[in-house]
């Protein structure tokens, strides 16, 4: 089959690798999608810990099983499915605590095993959630994102009209802010620097869009940062409300580093939470796509690029003009 390798984080390219071998609690995958995040970034330019090359990214895929388990009694070959990328051990204490998303061994398909930025990818069955019949297909990329964003709202737990700041006008940004919306929180005022960003966010969010040199003296009781940046973690900070709460939701370099004033937490009493991956979110995302395909729709603005165009997939998304890139493995486009 066709993939995607990095060789080394700043090194990658479209190979030919051997199709994945059937094991036992398995399933093969035919990709018909998987969408580009700020996580493959990492691990194309930087690297993560525990990640070893080569790799075969892609952790936010969905397609159509074509290979099955003989003793499978409920998948079926053809079933279109999401995947939830997360692999917990089961058996270190946090995850018998149900902390799976900290598990000791975390793993994740496109982290720390193939991806799928590739025309096939390899399941385990607990990770297959199916699509029925009459599923919005068109939005099941942002399946996966969604589940991310929910489990920062379980986090956060919001209460209708508290306010929101989120810095951050990407995929992430975005689902937050509608996901927020949802729950009757507001007002809502969304950060973004990049200028082409802002313009799609004034276009598709309930919010207000602005420049961080307009911020000012603005608070919320509720602050988001969605960019993994340490200097707009820095300056989220300052802008919680007393007695409010910041979740660090935005993925960050291994080594980098954000200062903030223990006594500016203290006397305002400020909550700072993080949020890392997916944690029973998954089946709730299906859901929320299913239910509220008409929201999220806009944000899939760039479906189709087939593999051996992953690198103006990739200049696509950072360049501003698309919320959720996706990469079609199978596709047979130019």
């Amino acid at each position: 089959m066709r993939a995607v390798v990095i060789a080394q984080p700043g090194v990658a390219s479209v190979e030919t690798v051997i199709d994945p071998a059937l094991v036992e609690d398995e399933v093969i995958v035919k990709v018909l999608g998987c969408g580009i995040c700020g996580t493959d970034m990492h691990l194309l330019h930087q690297g993560l810990p525990n990640v070893e090359y080569p790799l075969i990214p892609g952790h936010e895929p969905w397609g159509e099983i074509v290979e099955v388990n003989k003793a499978e009694k409920t998948l079926q070959v053809g079933d279109c499915v999401a995947v939830d990328p997360s692999i917990h051990c089961g058996l270190c204490l946090r995850c018998r605590r149900g902390r799976g998303n900290l598990c000791a061994r975390w793993g994740a398909i496109g982290g720390t095993r193939s991806g799928a930025w590739a025309e096939f990818v390899p399941v385990p069955r607990r990770n297959i959630h199916f699509l029925e019949r009459g599923f919005p297909l068109d939005c099941a990329p942002i399946i996966e994102p969604i589940a991310c964003a929910l489990r920062g709202i379980e986090q956060l737990k919001p209460r209708a009209d508290m306010s929101a700041i989120i810095f951050g006008a990407g995929t992430m940004g975005m689902l937050l802010t509608l996901l927020l919306d949802m729950r009757g929180v507001g007002p809502i005022v969304v950060i973004e620097t990049n200028a082409e960003r802002a313009r799609i966010a004034r276009q598709l969010l309930p919010a207000t869009i602005i420049h961080p040199d307009a911020l000012d003296e603005l608070e919320a009781e509720l602050v988001i940062d969605a960019t993994g940046d340490p200097t707009a973690i820095e300056t989220a900070v300052q802008h919680v409300a007393p007695g409010g709460t910041m979740l660090i939701f935005g993925v960050s370099a291994p080594g980098a580093k954000a200062s903030v004033s223990p006594y500016h937490i203290y006397e305002r009493e400020i909550t700072i939470l993080g949020s890392k991956a997916i944690l029973h979110t998954f089946p709730s995302a299906v859901d929320t796509v299913r239910r509220h395909a008409s929201i999220f729709r806009p944000l899939v603005s760039c479906a189709g690029y087939p593999l051996h165009r992953f690198h103006d997939a990739l200049a696509m998304l950072q360049s501003g003009l698309a919320v959720k890139v996706v990469i079609q493995p199978n596709s047979v486009a130019s």
